[in-house]
């Protein structure tokens, strides 16, 4: 774990001795992996510092050095602020994670949009005193529910982004599908692509991209006909539980746009569990994400247990 400690805009790092000898330079580029337009902004605004002073680059850092780091100085937030009572899982000076309700979109999809997710959680920090331009780092459908990971600052985002692309953020998910599924695990591996005779449906094409879903079963429900299932996933394609279930001729019970049947208000899916390295402090953030439905639509599980 990092030594760190905060004053006003900035925060502050202790170079550890597993980055001695790396330049700032590479410890931006190779070990945060930022983005490179970031990188040069920072730079050219000054607002990163090594023991109070402008830093040479190219020199290696040495254990003990104070890395200072401009990163909560005040942003307009880019949305509507908008009040929604929302469940926030874990929260920090750099990051927090929500428990997305049903029927709410993450973003806003057009400037004046504002009952979206992320609205709530710019209230929520608005409230606090918190003025941050605030950045998901991935959606869910809106009508899943569930963990849904926020950036407060760029670094923070840029950072994020790249774990997620590299795999370093896990995501667990729970589904309800139709059918018995007999086997206890598996993997579907089917390319998604978009299905061009509807605006918004996903399917399976060999000319799409790769998808990968691992699975279990947790729970087999043989008077409702159906078999509780979590899921991992090794790619971020769009629907892509819901169509890979739908392909192997189990759809998602409650999800109309790919086969279920309305036997449920909604699609039953859940992000029950996010996991990952904090970037700035070297913590192991497991959040788990309670279900929000009421009436419930998942039969009762620890989600502890997954």
């Amino acid at each position: 774990m990092l030594q760190t400690r905060s004053k006003g805009d900035w925060f502050k790092i202790t170079i550890p001795p597993e980055w001695e000898d790396r330049t700032l330079d590479e410890l931006l580029r190779m070990h945060w992996k930022a983005g490179k337009k970031l990188i040069h902004q920072m730079r050219m605004e000054k607002t990163i510092l090594i023991n109070g002073g402008l830093p040479n680059w190219n020199l290696p850092l040495k254990k003990g050095d104070s890395l200072e780091l401009r990163l909560f100085q005040e942003e307009d937030f880019g949305i509507i602020p908008t009040y929604f009572d929302i469940e926030v899982l874990y929260e920090d000076q750099h990051l927090l994670v929500v428990n997305k309700p049903a029927g709410m979109d993450t973003h806003p999809n057009f400037a004046q949009e504002k009952d979206t997710l992320a609205n709530a959680v710019a209230f929520y920090l608005q409230a606090k005193g918190e003025f941050r331009k605030i950045q998901h780092i991935h959606r869910l459908d809106r009508d899943t529910t569930g963990a849904v990971l926020f950036a407060k600052h760029a670094l923070a985002g840029s950072i994020l982004d790249r774990m997620l692309e590299e795999r370093k953020i896990k995501r667990t998910y729970l589904a309800l599908a139709e059918g018995i599924i007999r086997q206890k695990k598996g993997v579907i591996n089917k390319p998604i692509g978009r299905d061009r005779h509807h605006p918004t449906r996903r399917r399976v094409a060999s000319t799409g991209q790769p998808a990968v879903t691992n699975f279990k079963v947790r729970q087999v429900l043989p008077d409702r006909r159906m078999t509780l299932v979590e899921c991992q996933l090794e790619t971020g394609r769009t629907h892509q539980i819901r169509v890979h279930f739908s392909a192997i001729g189990h759809p998602l019970a409650g999800d109309q746009l790919y086969g279920g049947e309305t036997i449920l208000p909604r699609q039953a899916l859940h992000a029950g569990k996010l996991a990952f390295t904090h970037p700035f402090t070297a913590e192991e953030i497991v959040c788990y994400a309670p279900f929000i439905d009421e009436p419930p639509i998942f039969p009762e599980i620890d989600i502890f247990q997954i």
